[in-house]
């Protein structure tokens, strides 16, 4: 067998269709003695029996050695420099109550932007001092809640907002901390879906209206004003852009800090993992190692102190330790002509998800890595795995090669679907959620119960009881 011509340059003709390469599957990914995949060192047609498909795994104990490495790689980074870093988790990846406690046990602060993330955190038990909150279009029930409770943190995303969190402030009798989000106008290299720093877009306040809007802050009695914050995009190979935006922030921190202080810059997120192959992701050492530079350097030359810094990373430390676990269903192989003229064929291979439980390839053509979860020596094929729904965009995996044995009952595996494929799930064609298990040390346990037929008919205001036609004679 030989490369398919539809193909795309990316995906590389594999020697073994079985491999798990490791930097795309969590830490604990491993084959059984029978060749079966594993993770957490429980085998993946033991979960699927356990808690049917499709079915999220996370990796528990990977999550939070991620968790403490980007954390020891930014303190160690910025206390070479003289000063502190605050890492918060983007709550927005994945969010759980038993994920919150995991970042809170890993020292890690907690970056929530709605009220449903805030209820989350605050069910975990976390300190809400230690959260932040985000958001373009806060409403003032979400500014009053996050008052009262004592959030340590509001990102302010518009001058309008500057005043209503001061009045509420200022009713509830308490100074609240604020940051100030800046557009820095850094065209980050990924998806235009995921940039978020580019002038014509709904997310903060543009670079050149920084310095009057921390002026109006300062005015306000109950308000602290904290520090400039910024956020480029997600998904980013580059540390370029991350270069970029430092500078320029710090050309507004150095302006303010000349009519008062401004302990903390908030550098935002949105370095990526790998997804594929192909990829090529920055170590968050090497993130921590090269902003830690950029930020000593830059205050040096205007000789101003070194700012506390936070960073709000959650792509990293949850996305690689999750995978999806799918039944296959129909294979169909279809016959293509490709650009060069020759025939070719692509096997679309069906799974008992799809749109609903990752919704990332219809949104943003985003790519995957996917496995048989059992091991075969059949030649690969090249396949597109797609989901059970009514759309033609409804693609789990858009180009893979798998083993061309592929059958109806497989069970099938994708990679790297721990950020932002439960957090955008959806219930399309009223099919319930999937469930969230985590797995580690040889034993599974539910995060987040799937959703049955009865879960959505229960919201359903018209139903009415469904007469017991029976099949006993």
């Amino acid at each position: 067998m030989s490369e398919n011509p539809l193909a795309p340059p990316r995906l590389r003709f594999p020697a073994d269709a079985s491999e798990l390469m490791a930097r795309i599957w969590p830490a604990s990914a491993t084959r059984t003695d029978e060749g079966m995949l594993a993770i957490g060192g429980v085998a993946a047609d033991d979960l699927v029996a356990r808690f049917g498909s499709p079915l999220y795994v996370v990796d528990e104990r990977d999550v939070q050695s991620r968790a403490v490495r980007v954390r020891d790689a930014f303190t160690d980074a910025f206390a070479r420099i003289g000063t502190r870093a605050h890492v918060y988790y983007a709550a927005k990846a994945f969010w759980t109550t038993h994920v919150a406690r995991w970042m809170a046990a890993a020292d890690l602060r907690l970056d929530v932007c709605t009220m449903g993330e805030l209820a989350v955190g605050l069910a975990a038990g976390v300190d809400p001092a230690l959260m932040g909150f985000h958001g373009n279009d806060k409403s003032d029930a979400e500014i009053e809640r996050a008052v009262a409770v004592g959030l340590g943190t509001i990102v302010l995303d518009s001058h309008e907002e500057i005043g209503r969190v001061a009045r509420i402030a200022a009713d509830a009798g308490v100074t609240q901390r604020v940051r100030i989000r800046i557009n820095s106008g850094v065209h980050a290299s990924t998806h235009e879906f995921l940039a978020t720093a580019r002038e014509d877009q709904k997310f903060g306040i543009p670079l050149s209206e920084a310095v009057q809007a921390a002026t109006a802050v300062r005015a306000e009695p109950s308000l602290a004003f904290v520090g400039l914050h910024s956020h480029i995009g997600s998904q980013i190979f580059d540390d370029s852009g991350f270069r970029e935006a430092a500078r320029r922030l710090m050309d507004v921190h150095a302006t303010l800090v000349g009519s008062g202080p401004v302990p903390e810059l908030n550098l935002g997120g949105g370095w990526g993992i790998d997804y594929t192959e192909s990829d090529s992701a920055l170590a968050p050492e090497d993130v921590a190692d090269a902003l830690a530079a950029i930020i000593a350097d830059e205050c040096s030359s205007r000789g101003i102190p070194v700012p506390e810094i936070a960073v709000e990373p959650g792509r990293y430390i949850v996305g690689p330790p999750g995978i999806t676990l799918y039944r296959v269903g129909t294979i169909k192989p279809v016959a293509v002509d490709a650009e060069d003229g020759t025939a070719a064929t692509r096997t679309y291979v069906s799974v008992d998800g799809g749109m609903s439980d990752n919704v990332r390839p219809a949104l943003y053509g985003a790519d995957y890595t996917a496995r048989l979860a059992r091991t075969s020596d059949a030649d690969p094929v090249l396949t597109r795995v797609v989901g059970k729904h009514c759309e033609s965009g409804d693609v789990v995996v858009h180009d893979e090669y798998l083993p061309g044995d592929v059958h109806r009952d497989d069970l099938l595996a994708v990679a790297a679907t721990g950020a932002y494929c439960w957090s955008l799930a959806s219930n399309y064609n009223h099919v319930g959620r999937p469930p969230v298990v985590a797995v580690a040390d040889g034993a599974a346990r539910i995060l987040v119960r799937g959703e049955s037929v009865d879960d959505l008919l229960a919201r359903d205001t018209g139903v009415v009881p469904v007469p017991d036609t029976g099949t006993d004679a």
